[in-house]
């Protein structure tokens, strides 16, 4: 369900999808946003009072998190899981140098026509899958949320919430024993906070002469690439022998633990 807030963008409480059992996920408990660097007083009013929020994971890389830091959310603790290793990423001599990223509206459109940017788009979540450290940042986050309190409602986000915060939903989802077409759905919401900006940057493209291969690196930029995320789900089937084997094998998320989380999120 879509929250309006303030200053807060993309975000959703994943209360109500069906998980394991036919039980629901209680509301007020999963959100996931974009990042709340923004957020006004009332969202963080809002936060503490209507979520009881008590840990907030923030996925992005250390350099997006100091240029815009989170607002402190009373009650909250915070923690920053950057979930993609750039380290690795500078020694395959990526053609987008890392200043882009922080304002990468500004620059997308000139790197959506460089064949290595196209190339970079379609391997982007097949590698955060396959990569040891980024399963290590997400194994973090679900053993976080175990350790939480109770009663506590749980924030996550990157920048624009969609792609590593999407991700993050799909593995918990998943845990809870969401369906495989409900894990797409929610993951193609973030299209529709985003259709405006992605209009408007394809519009840019074809006054240039661009096509869909530019397109598609404005969608997985911008906006998310439903059918990539797909294929990726297939990869995770192929290479790892399904979802739930990822997260006892990658992300060491053992039975007690995903029994523990449906206790405590399903209703």
């Amino acid at each position: 369900m879509k929250i309006a807030f303030d200053n807060i963008v993309n975000a959703r409480d994943l209360g109500g999808l069906v998980g394991a059992g036919g039980k629901t996920i209680r509301p007020h408990r999963l959100l996931r946003t974009a990042h709340l660097h923004d957020a006004s007083p009332s969202d963080l009013k809002r936060l503490q009072e209507e979520y009881n929020l008590a840990k907030i994971f923030d996925f992005r890389s250390l350099d997006e998190a100091a240029a815009l830091p989170d607002q402190e959310a009373p009650g909250a603790t915070h923690h920053l899981l950057p979930t993609i290793d750039l380290s690795a990423e500078r020694l395959t001599e990526q053609p987008i140098p890392q200043e882009a990223f922080l304002d990468l509206e500004a620059h997308i459109v000139n790197y959506s026509f460089y064949p290595e940017v196209q190339k970079m788009a379609a391997n982007m979540y097949p590698s955060l899958i396959r990569s040891e450290y980024s399963q290590l940042q997400y194994a973090a986050f679900l053993r976080l949320i175990i350790e939480a309190p109770e009663d506590g409602g749980i924030l996550w986000h990157c920048f624009q919430g969609k792609d590593r915060t999407g991700w993050g939903a799909a593995f918990l989802l998943s845990a809870l024993g969401v369906e495989r077409e409900e894990l797409i759905a929610d993951f193609d919401l973030s299209n529709e906070a985003y259709t405006e900006l992605v209009a408007q940057l394809n519009a840019q493209i074809e006054e240039r002469g661009g096509g869909e291969p530019e397109k598609e690196v404005i969608l997985a930029f911008m906006g998310v690439s439903t059918p990539n995320f797909i294929r990726t789900l297939d990869l995770i089937d192929k290479e790892f022998g399904g979802m739930m084997n990822y997260l006892h094998e990658q992300l060491m998320l053992m039975p007690d633990d995903i029994h523990l989380l449906r206790k405590r999120f399903l209703q």
